[in-house]
């Protein structure tokens, strides 16, 4: 492609398979409270609206309210035990490496707009040898609100310098769908994150099965932008 065009990513459930150790950040935390763990396939159905929400999902099954200083506290437990097993089964989804490498090469200027804290996905895309194919990182604590809100998807944007008009959004959930259709952005869904409501009824403009089919979705659908 001879233009410059941008494209956004969600990270956990698009980018990164981090259940496994979202799971078990959570159940660290849960044991810690004495109650019982949450399963693996239940917490792919909690992620995505950041680590308190996760912690309070986690609380909430168990049956128990908390006061909000429980839950902080719970939160530091949770991230402190998080940052230090970050990585421990955590992977790219299969065939990211080679798509990132196909839009860099296509031209595509790259940014993750993600509900996880700052600190922690510049960590992950450290550790898994991701982040130099992003211009930017925006996590939920360094954008003026978080998705689904429009201002995190802008704040992204403006990260990039990305011109709206040549920008899609990738992301797995309600939540990425959402928050890019608020900021006026197409949006490509992938079918194996973390959504609970199945992905084609999310209302994005095109959904992937495979992240090897992605670079030809956004193309297609910058195709079609062009020609409209």
């Amino acid at each position: 492609m001879n233009d410059p065009f941008y494209v956004l990513f969600d990270l956990d459930g698009t980018l990164v398979d981090s259940a496994l150790d979202l799971t078990g950040a959570l159940n660290h935390t849960l044991s810690s409270l004495d109650l019982p763990e949450v399963a693996e396939d239940s917490v792919r159905d909690m992620v995505g609206f950041g680590a308190r929400r996760l912690i309070e999902q986690g609380v909430e099954a168990a049956g128990v309210d908390l006061n909000d200083d429980e839950i902080e506290a719970a939160l530091q437990t949770f991230l402190d035990y998080y940052a230090e097993h970050i990585v421990d089964r955590t992977r790219p989804f299969p065939g990211t490496r080679k798509a990132l490498e196909t839009l860099r090469r296509e031209g595509a200027v790259m940014a993750v707009c993600t509900n996880k804290p700052q600190a922690l996905s510049e960590a992950v895309l450290q550790r898994l040898k991701l982040r130099h194919f992003f211009g930017a990182i925006v996590g939920a604590d360094k954008a003026p609100e978080r998705k689904p809100h429009k201002a995190h998807a802008e704040a992204t944007m403006a990260a990039i310098k990305a011109n709206p008009d040549q920008c899609i959004f990738v992301g797995d959930s309600a939540t990425d769908v959402e928050g890019a259709h608020n900021a006026g952005l197409p949006v490509v869904a992938v079918s194996f994150g973390y959504s609970t409501t199945p992905v084609a009824e999310l209302g994005a403009d095109d959904v992937v099965d495979n992240m090897m089919d992605l670079p030809g979705a956004i193309f297609d659908l910058i195709d079609g932008a062009t020609d409209s």
